[in-house]
């Protein structure tokens, strides 16, 4: 905080509110007192080994290699040592807690969710002329050019064009639902006929579909998943 233009905490508050942060605010400090309560339930406790490892993650990823660089990210963020500490803490117990929780669920609910898992290495050009998309779908068919070729030519994002037209792989709830349909009931690898959506028309090349596989990552994902649903079925925050 600049010491030439201090700033009171009523000021901060209301620039919270106007600035419509309040509700996320408010449900986070309700989420944590859920957690917090609820560790003290289940008797789930951060060891100091425990701290330690998740506050040299923490730099490690913030890139604060030395103990200059700390003191720099906490005097920029406006937090103590002691505050840091709690920081650390907070987010490490909410962790443990949500393995506590849900990491006997993961498996069951892998499978009985797996489709959602499923992703898509796809290629995409969207235009707005749904007759020029028959026309680049026919001549694709036919070995007149390749989709790559279209992509330089068609698409009008920089960074896709460059990329040939690649959005990354995606997963079901990332498309929108007649394309999801579509590319996830493919045969790769497969140009798909265009799909027409409102005003604009997909050119969608499916590349490949990856089989979902429950590892290490993925378990963390759906336990992080299963966590935050608890966590919103919680209730609301009252002000008091």
């Amino acid at each position: 905080m600049s010491e030439d233009t201090p700033i009171s905490s009523e000021e901060i508050i209301r620039h919270l509110k106007l600035s419509r942060q309040m509700p996320d605010i408010l449900q986070d400090i309700t989420n944590q007192k859920i957690i917090e309560k609820t560790a003290i339930e289940q008797k789930v406790t951060i060891s100091e080994k425990e701290l330690q490892q998740a506050a040299d993650h923490f730099r490690l990823e913030n890139n604060l290699f030395t103990s200059k660089d700390t003191l720099k990210w906490l005097e920029k963020h406006s937090l103590s040592v002691e505050e840091f500490e709690e920081l650390i803490k907070t987010s490490a117990l909410s962790i443990k807690l949500a393995q506590h929780l849900f990491s006997d669920r993961v498996e069951a609910y892998f499978y009985e969710h797996q489709a959602n898992y499923t992703r898509a290495v796809i290629y995409e050009i969207v235009l707005t002329d749904f007759n020029l998309a028959m026309e680049l779908f026919f001549g694709i068919q036919e070995q007149e050019f390749s989709f790559w070729e279209l992509a330089h030519e068609y698409v009008q994002d920089d960074e896709l064009r460059r990329c040939g037209g690649y959005p990354g792989i995606m997963t079901r709830n990332q498309l929108k639902p007649e394309v999801s349909a579509a590319v996830f009931a493919a045969n790769p690898p497969q140009i798909l006929k265009p799909i027409a959506i409102d005003k604009y028309t997909h050119l969608i090349y499916v590349e490949e579909i990856i089989q979902p596989k429950l590892d290490r990552q993925l378990s963390y994902e759906i336990i992080t998943q299963l966590f935050n649903n608890w966590l919103a079925l919680s209730n609301r925050p009252v002000v008091k």
